[in-house]
């Protein structure tokens, strides 16, 4: 796992309590030093039935704190109020898995561990993500406790579904690894330069029906769209919309709204765009369709040797989009993304003006290395004041956090 921006150096100290799922706490906190984040974590004695000290030290590299009474020794604590440290140098309190027992102590402000004294002693954001067999989770008294540390101003990553060690099926099974990444992401970011932003992004490629069974398209994957969903959470947006069609992870925090053809997409756009601070259009919408759709699969033997097809010209989206922006002022930003081939800056320079666009990211889909299907890309982003920022050969990742702040700023300086 590469770094993640916004993870980088943040200091979280996780808590692990006696769960059957805290072997899944060992992988979290391996992925989040990987990714920069620097995790102190403590564990319970319930959590030390099912895993040891040693196994989270070694994939952390940093000490695993258990005891609140133990000051000498390889594994003590530092201070006799090591509790307060941990607590005030934490940028987040994650507590995965939480048991009902440890909900109930936060609930209550018991403080008979090293854990419940931390989370008393914090002033860092905490966070709970319970994790217990079937029917536990969705007994009043769990939830009532639950409620009481949301009221407190404590943050829930939900339980899933599924099947338990038990055999039973039900509400509370912790998610994987990804989805408690995107929630710390999407909690750590909420303060960011878009926050209270409504943010909404297009990606992929869009198809245009032949028959039932074919369509036309283009090579996009969607991953430079997603990338940049991933980065207006990170950056604290409010709400981020991503219409796509592509089958790619939606990221934790975001809403997606599948589409398929041009047209659905830019009825998408114009509703969701409608109040929204940003626009981001991301996707490699068609420019031609075919005129006419047939109804049943066309057949080789029912045709000539050779099939013409005719094809008309999709919406242009953008035109659209300007047109909804001149009557109402929203989206109050726009960018916009060109794929060429030849001319990349003078195509680019007269989308941008023709288009009404704010920002307009160019790129070269020659290129092997760039562009469609992969995960890199060099971009040029054109501003209407004539300036010009090139982005040398990155990560999609990266070139749209990059975007991501370009807009971001452009947003707080209006």
């Amino acid at each position: 796992m590469t770094h993640i921006s916004i993870l980088k150096d943040k200091h979280i100290v996780l808590g692990v309590t006696g769960s059957i799922a805290c072997y899944k706490s060992i992988d979290l906190a391996s992925k989040l030093t990987q990714a920069g984040a620097l995790v102190d974590v403590i564990l319970t004695d319930g959590a030390e039935k099912f895993v040891t000290p040693l196994t989270f030290q070694a994939v952390t590299g940093r000490p695993v704190y258990t005891d609140m009474w133990k000051t000498d020794g390889a594994d003590s604590l530092p201070t006799h109020i090591a509790h307060v440290g941990l607590g005030e140098d934490a940028d987040l309190l994650a507590i995965i898995p939480a048991t009902a027992n440890t909900l109930a102590k936060l609930a209550y402000g018991l403080a008979d561990n090293l854990l419940s004294v931390t989370a008393l002693a914090s002033r860092a954001p905490i966070v709970i993500a319970p994790a217990m067999d079937a029917g536990m989770y969705q007994h009043p008294t769990v939830q009532g406790n639950i409620a009481r540390l949301l009221e407190r101003g404590g943050l829930l990553i939900p339980p899933e579904e599924g099947r338990f060690a038990s055999g039973l099926v039900g509400v509370g099974r912790l998610p994987e690894t990804p989805t408690l990444i995107g929630h710390i992401r999407r909690i750590i970011g909420r303060d960011g330069e878009l926050a209270s932003q409504k943010v909404v992004i297009s990606a992929g490629g869009t198809r245009e029906a032949i028959d039932p069974v074919r369509f036309i398209s283009n090579r996009s994957s969607g991953k430079q769209g997603h990338a940049l969903a991933q980065a207006a959470v990170d950056a604290g947006a409010r709400e981020v919309v991503l219409v796509t069609t592509s089958d790619l992870p939606v990221p934790v925090g975001v809403h997606p709204i599948y589409v398929e053809s041009a047209q659905d997409m830019l009825h998408a756009i114009l509703h969701h765009s409608a109040d929204a601070d940003l626009l981001i259009m991301a996707a490699a919408v068609a420019d031609f369709k075919p005129q006419n759709r047939a109804e049943q699969k066309i057949k080789k033997e029912n045709t000539d040797k050779n099939l013409t097809l005719e094809l008309g010209r999709t919406a242009d989206i953008l035109v659209e989009v300007k047109a909804q922006r001149e009557q109402s002022g929203y989206p109050r930003m726009v960018v916009g993304f060109a794929a060429e081939s030849e001319n990349v800056l003078s195509n680019a320079r007269a989308k941008l003006i023709r288009k009404g666009l704010d920002l307009l990211v160019a790129n070269d889909i020659t290129a092997d290395d760039a562009g469609f299907s992969v995960d890199t890309n060099r971009v040029v982003i054109l501003d209407t004041d004539g300036n010009m920022d090139e982005l040398a050969l990155s990560s999609k990742v990266i070139i749209s956090e990059r975007i991501i702040a370009r807009a971001a700023m452009m947003l707080g300086g209006e």
